[in-house]
């Protein structure tokens, strides 16, 4: 798949990636792709978070903002550091708060309006320390291709 960001659009989701993490250990991704492969956005974005090594992190504070972009299917995955202290209702409140601006058309908005979200969470659970934190994931946005990833 080719990228249906433009360098500029591309730049800012990174930007707002790299912002989010400045206060926190924790990382954020996106990963793109044209369909989801499975029925279940969720299920491919935590077969995709998996592939990027996201369960790597020390604090197990990664988060994947998954977009399907020709199928116009969206998730939000959390791994289970995250997952064990935000509120119950949090993934589902910034799904719908990112969906919000889809309906808008504003893809990129809401991604960053997503990301801003999880960085303010990843900040009061997982606050910043100069003395460790490391950036353990890579900011920039993953793109798939149409085809299944091989189950492991």
């Amino acid at each position: 798949m080719k990228s249906p960001l433009t360098p500029a659009q591309d730049a800012a989701l990174v930007a707002a990636i790299r912002q989010a993490e400045v206060t926190t250990s924790g990382e954020i991704r996106v990963h793109l792709e044209d369909t989801c492969p499975t029925p279940e956005p969720l299920d491919r974005a935590a077969q995709v978070f998996g592939e990027l090594g996201m369960h790597r992190t020390a604090q197990r504070n990664g988060v994947l903002f998954y977009l399907a972009w020709t199928s116009r299917q969206f998730a939000i995955a959390g791994d289970v550091g995250i997952n064990s202290v935000v509120p119950d209702d949090f993934w589902e409140a910034t799904k719908e708060a990112v969906l919000r601006d889809f309906r808008q058309e504003k893809y990129v908005a809401g991604l960053e309006h997503g990301i801003r979200q999880v960085g303010e969470q990843l900040k009061r659970y997982f606050p910043y320390d100069a003395a460790t934190d490391q950036n353990e994931l890579d900011d920039s946005i993953s793109i798939g291709g149409d085809e299944p990833s091989p189950r492991s």
